[in-house]
């Protein structure tokens, strides 16, 4: 078996010194599943040594949904010398490094390893000759609540959510008899001062970790719904894209745990009020420059609206990618202004693609903004970037954009209009993306066996079980039918 050489001697020096200078005690390996979600493997310092960055760690990938088989379990982690940092949360020094996953039974990169699909993917875009590096800008909202509840059983399924900004609690007496009665309400969390903010001092601490970890923040903001955040971190290539909402997701985690409380990414946990997306900015760049910038509609290129067209003209089979879960499909409902209408506009947050105001053609980008943070960050992001480059490679027209606010539209009106939407359920997302995965294959990025992997996962771990369970409303609904 022969492993391709992965980091270069320098870097595996300038690790091992920054690990004794840190007095560094474990080194955690981290990898990422189909679903998205972190797995890591700690190994004492002293039992590592330079061949482990050449040759890998050998692990069990059967006890991972969707991976390997019990009779072929035995696959490589390939640690990768890149954004390693302290874990600020672990008792003893830790270093963390991110890791891709290696085949020894096809002595290739693992096709279901996201990590590794992603650098397939900006292989391919170099292959292409369109651009060399696709540059990625998510803005990941979260909640952050006090506690969850949650019980699934044959008699009962619940969940109860609480905050102290809940508007629930208005006449909640809390301990020590005091309610202060500060609360921003459904829909009314953007931009309030404290103390209708509760969590200002918490999400400074989040910055304060995430500038430690290696990340850099810009805007910090209560967000629409009562419990809910913003960290905005710096825009990066794909993959460090990638790996950085790991990272946020990570430290959001983290830090809300150690002050008793609990996030969460889940893009709609409360019935009534706004849900989390992913925003995710796009620019393709070449030899330095940015193709994005030119003298078309914004600012933008004529490439850059080719692109655009790709990923409208795929969007319904994108979902599938970018809207992972079915929770998703609650936030992409009229009326909590989460963009389910396919068409794009200058400055326009009702549209699903929004084009920033941009002083440059160094700033000229496309803002997807139907995207939300149950998705796998590395296939998301290989996912717009292909169905991207199918639009430039076979000229697809974006058509008009809509100025207006498609948010008071009708339903009627959006069909007399020939609008597309997104996808109602994962169900159909997962379906659409079957009948329209060609672009997907481009360059084997996503190969044919992961997708069909992915569409029985989906269906397996969440499709099936969330159809297959009554819901209290039906209750409400039907019981006396």
């Amino acid at each position: 078996m022969s492993i391709p050489k992965r980091n270069e001697l320098k870097d595996i020096k300038d690790f091992f010194a920054f690990c004794k200078e840190n007095d560094v005690e474990f080194v955690d390996f981290r990898f990422t599943d189909i679903k998205g979600i972190w797995h890591h493997m700690a190994y004492s310092f002293s039992a590592i040594n330079e061949e482990t960055f050449q040759n890998g760690i050998p692990f069990d990938a059967s006890s991972l949904k969707a991976w390997q088989p019990i009779q072929h379990s035995d696959m490589i982690l390939l640690p990768d010398l890149v954004r390693y940092f302290i874990d600020p949360f672990s008792a003893d020094t830790t270093i963390v490094v991110f890791c891709d996953v290696w085949d020894i039974y096809k002595n290739q990169p693992y096709e279901k390893c996201p990590r590794s699909l992603a650098k397939k993917a900006v292989s391919y875009l170099k292959e292409t000759g369109i651009g060399d590096v696709a540059y990625i800008g998510p803005e990941n909202e979260f909640f952050i609540f006090d506690s969850i509840k949650i019980t699934d059983a044959v008699n009962c399924q619940y969940y109860e959510i609480d905050s102290e900004e809940g508007e629930w609690n208005r006449s909640r007496s809390f301990e020590g008899g005091i309610n202060s009665g500060h609360r921003p309400g459904t829909k009314g969390g953007y931009f309030p001062v404290p103390p209708v903010d509760s969590m200002m001092d918490l999400r400074a601490e989040i910055v304060k970790v995430l500038n430690q970890v290696g990340l850099e923040t810009f805007v910090v903001h209560h967000e629409v719904a009562q419990g809910q955040g913003e960290v905005g971190i710096k825009f990066g290539d794909l993959v460090e894209a990638a790996d950085n909402v790991q990272k946020l997701k990570y430290v959001v985690k983290m830090v809300a745990h150690l002050n008793g409380k609990t996030a969460t990414f889940m893009p709609k946990p409360l019935f009534g009020d706004n849900g989390s997306g992913m925003h995710t900015h796009v620019s393709i760049w070449k030899e330095g420059q940015n193709l994005f910038g030119g003298q078309k509609y914004q600012g933008l290129s004529e490439d850059a609206l080719y692109f655009l067209g790709g990923v409208l003209g795929h969007a319904r089979s994108v979902a599938a990618f970018t809207n992972a879960s079915t929770n998703s499909y609650k936030r992409l409902i009229p009326g909590f202004e989460a963009p389910s209408i396919l068409t794009y506009s200058a400055q326009n947050r009702s549209a699903s693609v929004r084009i920033p105001y941009g002083v440059s053609d160094k700033s000229a980008r496309l803002e997807f903004r139907f995207p939300d943070s149950s998705a796998n960050p590395y296939l998301a992001f290989s996912c717009i970037l292909m169905a991207g480059l199918d639009g430039i490679i076979h000229k697809i027209d974006p058509g008009k954009p809509m100025d207006i606010d498609l948010f008071e539209l009708s339903l009627d009106e959006i069909r007399e209009k020939g609008i597309k939407q997104m996808p109602h359920t994962l169900r159909s997302a997962i379906e659409e993306m079957l009948l329209d995965r060609k672009y997907l294959k481009a360059g084997d990025v996503f190969t044919e066996d992961f997708i069909q992997v992915y569409k029985t996962f989906k269906f397996e771990s969440e499709i099936w079980p969330w159809e297959g369970r009554p819901h209290p409303f039906e209750f409400i609904s039907t019981y006396s039918c």
